[in-house]
């Protein structure tokens, strides 16, 4: 179970006919955004419903979908919602691609998008992406309701609140799950691994876009973690090193674990950090076969030794800084592979307030790579400890002697790692199960009962957490490549 430090990131943040230009505006790719390409979208004339003479191009294979639209408006036994009709054939034909990438989003959703990238929202905090017809977390926000509550990366969301969202698009299912500071969602969660669904019960808040945490190890390193590649992040990082610095940091860890992206004007500029100045950051390739190059614009060297830290939580824009790191810098890499988004999307704006989110390009390493759907390799495969990867227990729940289930055998090897002996782990309450939760209980000052609930429950997963950051073996990696580095 991944606790605390860093993991659990879903930033659930997240018409009329086409009568006038649709304009392109920056948008998240994934998370990342890639830069306004200007360009219009020419739209058919339409005359009583029929394709018009004399449009531009060839869309003569839309003559079918103005017949349909004709026909059901002056035939159908009912009456219809003309915008209903239309904003459901976009998103068809949007869908008909089989891209998870690419979305038509309503005004509402239009919105809602675009929130990530301002300082708060109101939601659960976590990062999600359709799926195979799933709507799955990419990583959930460092200290959300979605970190505490447990969720974390590749959990399917089945139901909210009771209606299952299997089909829905990422920006649909968005609308759903967010909602005001103070009020419940009830999240039905498939997590690969475990038989049985998980039920979740989040109270949403305020979720702060603080994207970057930074502390002093021993022997003088360094060590930043990066949640995402939020507006202020860059002035975030240069802050923190500038005191790391200060400090007399002799390495530097940086951690991207759990960072789903975010934009890529951002990452651009974090990763010149890092890179030499005219090296290749990463390559953008287009529609007709053309490339073009992003280069690093550093502006002063970086002489101080770096490692990075990457999971299967890294993504987009992430992967764009672990890339061009390991391709162009020659930075080593520390973790497991990468999630793997090799493309990037923009946006176009219609004047009803909807959009169009539409994968436009493939973005490629510094050599060439296409890490679509395979990830980065790191250089240094370190994987964390199987504890790491047990699933969240309710702390509604309440486990006490003689009960058996499945949350007791998660609890009986949470605390058998944390060396209080529970007996077998084989989820019955026994008395060895009591035993160790009495003394759980009173060397964390809670009152002893031996029964597991509330506060004792958020504890023991807790202590898991700490313990995890303690004996974190990616860092501990990251750390030993360091020391032989630092003169």
């Amino acid at each position: 179970m991944k606790l605390k430090k860093f993991h659990f990131i879903m930033i659930l943040f997240f018409s009329v006919f086409l009568t006038a230009g649709i304009t392109a505006i920056v948008l998240s790719f994934g998370d990342d955004k890639v830069v306004d390409p200007k360009n219009k979208i020419n739209v058919p004339n339409i005359n009583n419903g029929i394709l018009a003479d004399g449009i531009i191009g060839d869309y003569t294979e839309f003559e079918k979908l103005f017949e349909t639209y004709k026909n059901i408006k002056e035939n159908y036994v009912d009456e219809i919602d003309a915008e209903q009709l239309v904003e459901g054939a976009i998103n068809g034909m949007v869908d008909a691609m089989g891209d998870p990438y690419s979305d038509y989003m309503t005004a509402e959703e239009t919105e809602s998008f675009n929130e990530q990238i301002t300082s708060s929202f109101e939601g659960i905090g976590a990062t999600i992406e359709e799926r195979d017809g799933n709507i799955v977390i990419v990583a959930p926000i460092k200290g959300s309701p979605a970190e505490k509550a447990g969720l974390r990366a590749n959990d399917a969301i089945i139901e909210v609140d009771g209606k299952n969202i299997q089909g829905m698009s990422s920006s649909e299912a968005v609308l759903l799950i967010r909602g005001e500071k103070g009020t419940e969602v009830s999240l039905t969660i498939s997590r690969p691994g475990v038989k049985e669904p998980i039920h979740v019960e989040i109270t949403r808040d305020v979720i702060p876009i603080e994207t970057v945490y930074y502390e002093m190890l021993d022997h003088s390193i360094g060590k930043i973690q990066i949640t995402s590649f939020s507006e202020h992040t860059y002035d975030e990082l240069t802050s923190a090193l500038d005191d790391l610095k200060t400090q007399g940091m002799k390495g530097l860890i940086l951690d991207v674990r759990q960072n789903p992206g975010g934009l890529l004007n951002q990452a651009i500029d974090i990763t010149s950090l890092f890179v030499p100045k005219g090296k290749v950051i990463y390559q953008m390739e287009y529609k007709d076969g053309t490339k073009e190059r992003q280069l690093s614009n550093q502006k002063e060297t970086f002489d101080i030794p770096l490692v990075a830290v990457v999971d299967e939580g890294s993504a987009s824009a992430s992967e764009i800084l672990a890339g061009a790191l390991k391709e162009s810098a020659n930075v080593p890499i520390v973790g497991v592979k990468t999630y793997g988004k090799g493309t990037a999307q923009t946006a176009a704006s219609y004047s009803d307030g909807s959009s169009l989110k539409l994968t436009t390009a493939r973005w490629l390493t510094p050599d060439g790579n296409w890490i679509h759907e395979k990830g980065i390799t790191p250089d240094y495969i370190v994987e964390l400890p199987e504890y790491a990867k047990l699933p969240y227990v309710s702390p509604e729940l309440e486990l006490k002697e003689s009960m058996m289930s499945d949350e007791i055998s998660i609890i009986e090897e949470m605390l058998d790692v944390l060396g209080y002996e529970p007996g077998k782990v084989d989820g019955m309450f026994d008395a060895d199960t009591k035993q160790a939760v009495t003394n759980f209980q009173r060397n964390h000052d809670l009152e002893v009962t031996g029964i597991v609930s509330g506060e004792t429950t958020t504890k023991i997963m807790e202590a898991l957490g700490k313990k995890l950051e303690e004996e974190d073996p990616q860092i501990q990696k990251a750390v030993e490549l360091l020391l032989k580095k630092i003169k």
